[in-house]
């Protein structure tokens, strides 16, 4: 009996012993030992953003929905810039040759194919003669909304022309634009690229008008000859 009670007392003293020993190494289950922290994954650097087109920023639909030049008077709508920035201070229009053309210090900078009034030869007379004038006269006026894709108007009629026609008692007539296409054509395309066919204007294709309102200025002269 004495010597089992001595082994269960010696026993005991271990147990006891052994639990001290672990407390001391703070041991405690797996489950709840901390997770090791992985280590820091190495930083990518940042790339650079891709560049973004200048039509993205630019998102032009058509000319007529663009906005209008500020502080500016029948200017029109503020246009993408012109192929070339020389502007014109001068034009010339010579009706036989249908052709206009931007000078620049007397040089030619651009040259454009025009169509002219239904009877286009000899100077205009009066009202309804179909005819486009002929003589020096200046831009007046600009129109972005007029029945044509853009027009800049001719100073036509003149105090002689004016005189002329009232010593026959008609009307001198007026509103002699360079303009664009009709807005709502009544003929076939090929119909207004064949043939004169204004009321006496100087018509031209509407890439060359977006150019023509680029490239001039309201009191620049201009010279319509034969």
């Amino acid at each position: 009996m004495e010597h089992r009670a001595f082994i269960r007392t010696l026993f005991a003293t271990l147990l006891l012993g052994c639990a001290a020993q672990a407390s001391g190494q703070n041991f405690s289950s797996i489950s709840s030992v901390p997770p090791v922290a992985s280590a820091p994954a190495a930083a990518t650097p940042e790339l650079p953003a891709a560049p973004v087109a200048a039509a993205a920023t630019l998102a032009f639909s058509s000319v007529s929905s663009l906005n209008a030049e500020p502080n500016a008077t029948g200017s029109g709508p503020s246009l993408p810039a012109a192929a070339s920035s020389l502007m014109a201070d001068r034009i010339l229009i010579e009706k036989g040759e249908r052709r206009l053309l931007l000078l620049n210090r007397g040089q030619v900078i651009a040259e454009y194919p025009v169509k002219l009034g239904l009877s286009p030869k000899g100077h205009k007379q009066h009202e309804g003669d179909f005819r486009t004038p002929e003589g020096v006269y200046h831009l007046s006026r600009r129109n972005p909304r007029s029945e044509f894709f853009l027009s800049v108007e001719v100073s036509y009629p003149s105090e002689s022309d004016r005189a002329r026609a009232r010593a026959e008692g008609l009307p001198p007539g007026g509103l002699i634009m360079i303009h664009g296409q009709p807005n709502v054509p009544r003929k076939p395309p090929e119909y207004y690229a064949t043939r004169d066919w204004t009321d006496g204007c100087i018509a031209v294709s509407n890439a060359a008008m977006v150019d023509i309102w680029q490239r001039t200025r309201l009191g620049i002269p201009i010279e319509i000859r034969p």
